[in-house]
């Protein structure tokens, strides 16, 4: 049977579609191919305002799901292009769509996404909806890639601590011996992205440079620091459900500099992964950092 997978995924961040092809047969799996298609700024658009109860949502919800599917076949056939390999050369897709609803305490999960359509225009079998699994077993239902972690960075006699900022940060934290425990800290990029849209019209704040030339203002990150989610313990998990536009608005931000503002939800960022460290990965003698706030450098 082939080894040979691929993986799609859309994140909080609503930037587009990832996708990598993934030899699996060896002890240590090996990336053959990579690829991104980036949302259409209508399917961003949308996706953000579904996050938000509105008119004939159970409608958008689909067509958006078909439109995202779609965009997700395409990146399985540019893979395939890549390689030159056929359907048949591959054993799985692996996706779970695009997250607009996330309340594991109401014991739901909703990510907008058709399977069957993937399968269809890809030829491949697809396995979904991983995230509700989890909550059906008693789980968060995120974050899903600590399983991921602890496959390929796991070694004997080190504890290690692998945090991926994307829109939201998450932890791993791989003990040389005990439980692997995997959850979120907070905003990772997502009201940096947010801001830095709102003021200066564009997604990201490249390299952190906008971040760097304003002072964080400290009033304003001890109230941020505030929220009750910080001060929950592991297993936990966010996203734009409770930390939007209406969040930040609550402290006022538009008083203050914008730049100052950018850099303050940098340190908010900043100092909730360092606290979730201290507390919950006090062991961890190495970390890693991975997704796009890794390459801030503010």
């Amino acid at each position: 049977m082939s080894e040979l997978y691929i993986g799609l995924m859309s994140g909080t961040s609503l930037d587009g579609v990832d996708a990598a092809l993934v030899d699996f047969s060896a002890a240590r799996p090996a990336v053959r191919a990579t690829c991104f298609l980036p949302y259409p700024e209508a399917v961003r658009a949308e996706a953000l305002a579904l996050n938000t109860s509105g008119a004939d949502e159970i409608h958008r919800g689909a067509m958006l799901a078909r439109t995202i599917s779609g965009l997700y076949a395409d990146a399985v056939c540019e893979l395939l292009a890549q390689t030159g390999l056929g359907a048949r050369a591959i054993a799985a897709i692996g996706c779970y769509g695009q997250t607009i609803r996330h309340r594991p305490d109401c014991g739901y999960t909703v990510q907008l996404l058709q399977p069957a359509l993937v399968a269809e225009r890809t030829g491949i079998a697809v396995v979904a909806d991983f995230r509700m699994r989890d909550i059906a077993a008693g789980g968060q239902g995120a974050p899903l890639v600590p399983a991921f972690h602890a496959g390929c960075f796991r070694a004997p006699g080190v504890d290690r601590a692998i945090v991926n900022i994307g829109g939201i940060a998450n932890i791993t934290y791989l003990p040389a011996r005990g439980t692997v425990i995997g959850f979120d800290t907070g905003p990772g990029n997502l009201l940096l992205d947010m801001w830095c849209m709102r003021h200066r019209g564009t997604p990201y704040d490249a390299e952190g440079a906008w971040a760097a030339s304003g002072t964080v203002i400290e009033t304003l990150l001890e109230q941020m620091l505030a929220d009750p989610y910080f001060s929950l313990h592991p297993p936990k998990s966010t996203g734009r459900d409770d930390f939007h536009e209406a969040w930040l608005a609550r402290f006022a931000p538009e008083r203050h500099d914008p730049a100052d503002v950018q850099a303050t939800l940098l340190e908010l960022t900043a100092a909730t992964i360092a606290d979730a460290l201290r507390r919950f990965c006090p062991g961890s003698t190495e970390l890693y950092a991975c997704g796009g706030g890794a390459s801030n450098n503010a």
